[in-house]
């Protein structure tokens, strides 16, 4: 078999990747897979649980939206119960949005739906395959982290 070019890696990865990516999203559970939460609402839940709370215009930055976007994705995830927000006692003007029970709830729901799916999909491939596939996701990571496409926020 030969070894593919650059380019025919590219296009397989941007075959491959879309729809790994829908299945996951597939798979989710309760309030994600009836479309009651969106995507971009449960990554901003991620961020905001790994910081316990964050201001709106660093969620915005994180999430890579506007601070308009960020407000009404805010919106939405108060007045579902899964975030509130939270005003700084030193200059009112400096929102943060911390998560609720019910966030942590969902985010603790959602979690387990995708170590299961992790565990269900990659216990068909063995051990060293699994290591070699982590390894290289850390190094794409890595790499999209210095090139600051990608943000830490552990």
């Amino acid at each position: 078999m030969l070894k593919p070019s650059l380019i025919e890696f590219s296009d397989k990865i941007n075959e491959i990747m879309p729809v790994i990516a829908r299945e996951f999203i597939r798979h989710q559970v309760g309030e994600l897979s009836k479309g009651k939460i969106t995507p971009p609402q449960l990554l901003a839940l991620d961020f905001v649980h790994k910081k316990t709370e964050l201001k709106m215009t660093d969620l915005a930055y994180l999430l890579g939206v506007t601070t308009a976007a960020i407000t009404g994705i805010a919106d939405r995830m108060v007045k579902y119960g899964y975030l509130i927000r939270v005003f700084d006692p030193a200059d009112r003007r400096i929102i943060k949005v911390k998560l609720t029970p019910k966030g942590e709830q969902l985010l603790s729901k959602v979690n387990r739906a995708r170590r299961a799916m992790v565990i269900n999909v990659f216990g068909k491939i063995s051990q060293a395959e699994r290591e070699e596939y982590l390894k290289i996701l850390t190094h794409v990571y890595e790499a999209l982290a210095q090139e600051k496409v990608i943000t830490h926020y552990e």
